[in-house]
């Protein structure tokens, strides 16, 4: 409706400058707007400001003819929601109810009224509400479902879309197939003829054209995601590289032609440079034509009861209690946990105060609590998005979001692409690239050999920390388990290890380990069931079961394994009668042979396993790329990891857990270095040097400077470095490089540098001011030019204390390189730790794993403190927040006041603690640990001295070739404890490792290590 009703403007103009200057703003308005589409606004919402107002307003009714209407502002449904929407109001605005000055709707009549209150509320004004309803009849919007508006993409122009995409297929046939591509193109027409009868032809045009545009810039794609990768027309556009045929994957599953919807091609990109393609797909189709989209996060039952606890001042440590008596289960209620849940039962009929909080919160959750742009998702239109749906602007980084969420805009017939940030894609090219520059041989995905007995050793090793889809503790267990020794093996792996199908992976396991024991309820399920060891693993064995078995089409079965997956049992009632003993278009299993008591038992089998059967398509993609991260870490393991620690940079937890992998696997990380760091980490003589770019305070533009100065020559003392910088560094740029150790390689100490570096910036910027000026010294009279003397005068000021040294470079580094403060209490620490940081999820984890530690669970972690943060609660008590790391990441540690007071004292910076407590976990507040019991400073002594002794046994020589055997190695000395230390010397690089932890080199040691090395390879000294 084009009608403009106005009460702030004139409201405001009348309360502060008097009757006549509104009705002179109204006047105002009135021409703006025309007559007859603007309106004088009245609301009365028990405010003594709105009663002058609106007495205002009906006297400049009368006097002027503007019409008015009757408003109420409406934020909530519901006059009891009044409460519930204060306390609302200040979770948003970070208030308490307690406070006085907070925002707030006083009077309780900001409720959704009928129109007999509004009558009621001015009866004085009846027209102004007959003119509110006339307003609201002329409003008329209407939504179109589930008509695709799919942007038209631009064909060259002796071409149709059909004609062009079958041109590019053929074309795309030829190129992956080669002299097979005639036996598959029945296939490809088969795909051709089902997408043009859709109307999808623009939608794969679209998808081609912008990976292109991806693959052609050098942009990393991965080889697919999802169904998509079932699809010989998708794999020809090399939209995909997943052969369909090779892995015997099924279009159907992909695109149905028995039930429309559109197509969900989903696309991983280089993380790094995904941006560009979105770009791309901007400037192609208009700004005003592609989106973001918006998501809401809402508050889940636990994080609405702390919402509240918080705004109702309940403490801390009472409403984390209450939160966690909610169970933590997936689409978990506060209805729902009341009836499941005693304790949180008993305290909701208990305690009033608890009532009131478990109400309130129960009448607030599930509201939005904030919003942001989806992680992928992105509207592209045939029209100005406008047209369709309401936009935003995000303030954050200046992008247009839609204000409709994902499933909406799809159901509104809006093409929705993802295009996704993988960063294990970044990883693989730097690996290559890494290679190539150390190596000069160039691989691709493509080149490298995908039946590399050595890469399923490693594989099965379960040395897989990096690999992806490998690495986490329980499916490296399960690969050593498992031992791949094909690609179809590492797929089926990924698909079973999942929650549901996991429970198939013994029956798996002994199929693998013995085929003759493989039976089939009937030969014809022998060939779709022969690659899984007679089990049922994928979504597509299911379809292939129903067609073959039972004569479904494909499109057709699809529908079956969806029902199956989703549990619809009057659809599987019917269904099941259809696939035994068929109908008009499917014959049934009885006509084809099966008897009626084997295809039922066939039928229930289908029924268990396909609710928790995974995408075959998505596992082989997935599969691909572990293969991909695998073959890598196998045949150039340093480029790996430094490829991969530089993916992680900004996740300090990461970086620790991958050092430590190296020097696991006999690769140091070398401290950066002002002459031989690149921006990322990067190979140096067979070790890791540490990259500029996870400097704090070192940003793009000093790396392209420092990388464009050292092209001329390396630098040889810091004084030619700051010479040869043009533009020079800022005062914490070069702080920070000196502490991260960059210049330990000229010749000075940290300390020194430190001590030097801002009068040696000072007097070249005198000196080269001198020289602007034109300013003559004695060397000029004599005919030759002043130069400036680059060598370093350091003042006699020794070296940081090492432990101060350490800390310094951590606070810039984000992690120990140098060394670490707790390689000397490692061996203790092993022993009496139950736990390490690593096994608390983090936020971008799956709090449900239960591979990590999980709410409520007694541990005893050690490390170091690195901050220390103390509060007081309401009650004047003191407590603390502190963060404690070990080797491998670092975990919140909570110290409530009764724990503070008994151990408070110890708690101060870099010093080493054991901290035994319960955990407290949940995917709204994170992962910390509530202290209970801290080891005192003397007994922290004790084990300082205890170290100590551990080191002065004798010394176990241990002489490699290679340093795959460290790992070996570490098998045997990991299950021994004791006072002897252990040297590895690497006769063939010339490296000498000596292991952190001590062991007792008993006769059953010096044996198994004797028979491992063989004998002259191991020597006992002392």
């Amino acid at each position: 409706a084009s009608s403009a009703c106005l009460a702030g403007p004139v409201a405001r103009t009348f309360l502060r400058n008097g009757y006549e200057k509104a009705k002179e703003t109204a006047l105002k308005y009135n021409a703006l707007f025309g007559e007859g589409d603007f309106y004088l606004e009245l609301q009365d919402h028990g405010m003594d400001e709105q009663k002058q107002v609106n007495a205002a307003l009906m006297r400049m009714h009368k006097e002027t003819g503007i019409p008015m209407i009757c408003t109420n502002d409406s934020h909530y449904i519901d006059p009891d929601d009044a409460r519930a929407h204060d306390v609302l109001l200040c979770i948003q605005t970070a208030t308490t109810i307690s406070d006085p000055e907070r925002m707030r709707y006083e009077g309780g009549q900001f409720y959704l009224k009928s129109p007999e209150e509004m009558y009621a509320l001015f009866p004085y004004a009846k027209e102004a509400c007959e003119n509110t309803v006339k307003i609201a009849e002329r409003c008329n919007v209407t939504f179109e479902f589930n008509n695709y508006k799919l942007p038209r993409f631009d064909v060259p122009s002796d071409y149709t879309s059909v004609t062009y995409l079958k041109k590019l297929c053929l074309d795309g046939l030829k190129e992956r197939y080669g002299e097979d591509a005639q036996k598959h193109m029945k296939r490809l027409e088969y795909e051709l003829g089902i997408i043009e009868s859709m109307g999808f032809v623009d939608y794969f045009l679209i998808v081609w054209d912008f990976i292109k545009y991806a693959k052609d810039r050098d942009i990393p794609v991965g080889p697919g995601r999802g169904s998509a990768a079932g699809s010989i027309v998708a794999y020809c556009l090399r939209i995909t590289d997943i052969d369909p045929i090779a892995y015997d994957l099924i279009f159907e599953r992909f695109l149905n032609p028995e039930r429309v919807s559109m197509p969900d091609i989903d696309i991983d990109f280089c993380y790094e440079r995904r941006h560009e393609v979105i770009e791309y797909v901007n400037e192609k189709y208009g700004k005003d034509q592609v989106s973001q989209i918006i998501t809401f996060g809402t508050m889940a039952a636990r994080n609405a009861i702390r919402d509240v606890g918080r705004v109702l001042e309940f403490p801390y440590a009472e409403v984390d209690k209450i939160a966690k008596m909610v169970p933590m289960e997936l689409n978990m209620t506060i209805e729902k946990a009341l009836s499941v849940s005693s304790d949180l039962r008993n305290a909701y009929e208990a305690d009033p105060k608890v009532n009131e909080l478990i109400k309130t919160a129960m009448e607030l959750e599930g509201l939005p609590r904030h919003t942001s742009t989806h992680a992928a998702g992105v509207i592209i239109s045939d029209r100005p998005l406008v047209d369709y749906v309401p936009l935003a602007l995000n303030v954050k980084d200046n992008s247009v979001t839609t204000q409709y969420i994902m499933t909406t805009c799809e159901e509104l017939g809006l093409l929705k692409m993802d295009f996704l940030g993988l960063r294990t894609l970044t990883v693989i090219k730097n690996s290559f690239d890494e290679i190539e520059r150390i190596h000069g041989i160039r691989y691709t995905p493509e080149t490298i050999d995908y039946n590399d007995k050595a890469v399923y050793e490693l594989i099965s090793s379960g040395h897989t920390l990096g690999v992806f889809q490998l690495e986490s503790a329980g499916m490296t267990s399960f690969m050593k388990e498992l031992r791949p020794n094909d690609i179809e093996e590492i797929i089926a792996g990924i698909s079973l290890y999942r929650p549901g199908p996991m429970d198939f992976i013994p029956k798996y396991l002994k199929g693998k380990r013995d085929r003759s024991g493989i039976t089939y309820a009937h030969e014809r399920l022998k060939p779709i069931l022969e690659n899984t060891f007679g089990c049922i693993v994928y979504q597509e064995q299911v379809m292939q079961i129903v067609r073959d078995l039972a004569g479904y089409s494909l499109g057709r079965s699809d529908m079956v394994r969806k029902a199956m997956s989703k549990k619809k049992a009057d659809v599987m009632a019917k269904e099941r009668e259809i696939f035994i003993h068929g109908d008009g278009n499917v014959p049934g299993c009885v006509k084809n042979g099966i008897p009626e008591d084997v295809a039922n038992h066939i039928f229930d089998e289908m029924i268990d396993f396909a609710q928790y059967a995974f995408n075959k398509s998505h596992a082989a993609c997935y599969a691909v790329v572990a293969y991909q991260t695998a073959w890598l870490k196998t045949h150039y393991p340093v480029e790996f990891m430094a490829a991969l620690i530089s993916s992680v940079k900004g996740n300090t937890d990461k970086v620790a857990l991958y050092i430590e992998n190296c020097r696991e696997m006999g690769i140091n990380v070398l401290p950066p270095d002002i002459n031989e760091s690149l921006g990322d980490f990067s190979v140096s003589k067979g070790n890791i040097r540490y990259g500029l770019s996870a400097i704090k305070s070192v940003g793009y533009g000093n790396i392209t400077a420092i990388l464009n100065a050292r092209k001329s020559g390396r630098f040889y003392s810091m004084t030619d470095f700051l010479d040869r910088l043009e533009n020079g560094v800022n005062v914490k740029c070069m702080e920070s490089l000196i502490l991260a150790g960059c210049f330990d390689g000229l010749g000075g100490t940290r300390l020194q540098y430190m001590n030097s570096f801002k009068s040696v910036m000072d007097a070249l910027v005198k000196f080269k001011k001198n020289k602007v000026d034109g300013q003559i010294s004695l060397f000029d009279l004599g005919g030759e030019e002043e130069e400036f003397d680059k060598e370093d005068k350091l003042p006699n000021v020794g070296e940081y204390e090492y432990k101060d040294m350490l800390s310094k470079e951590r606070s810039v580094l984000g992690v120990y390189v140098s060394g670490h403060p707790l390689r000397v209490y490692s061996n203790l620490l092993n022993r009496k730790c139950s736990n390490k940081t690593i096994d608390f999820p983090k936020e971008s984890e799956d709090f449900s794993n239960k591979e990590k530690l999980t709410d409520g669970v007694n541990v005893i972690i050690g490390g170091i403190i690195n901050k220390i943060t103390v509060k007081y609660t309401r009650q004047n008590e003191k407590m603390a927040f502190v963060n404690i790391e070990d080797l491998y990441g670092s975990v919140e540690v909570i110290v409530f006041p009764k724990t503070y007071r008994n151990f408070g004292s110890v708690l101060q910076e870099e010093e080493v603690i054991l901290v035994e407590g319960r955990t407290s976990i949940s995917e709204d507040n994170g992962s910390k640990l509530i202290a209970e019991k801290i080891t005192t400073y003397s007994q922290l002594e004790q084990l300082e001295k205890s170290v100590k002794r551990n080191l002065s046994g004798k010394k176990l020589w241990l002489k490699i070739e290679d340093n795959k055997l460290i790992e070996d190695i570490k098998e045997f000395t990991d299950s021994s404890d004791g006072s002897d230390s252990v040297i590895i010397y690497n006769s063939v690089t010339g490296e000498r490792l000596t292991c952190n932890k001590g062991v007792t080199a008993n006769e059953a040691l010096l044996e198994k290590l004797s028979n491992l090395l063989g004998a002259d390879c191991v020597k006992l000294v002392g």
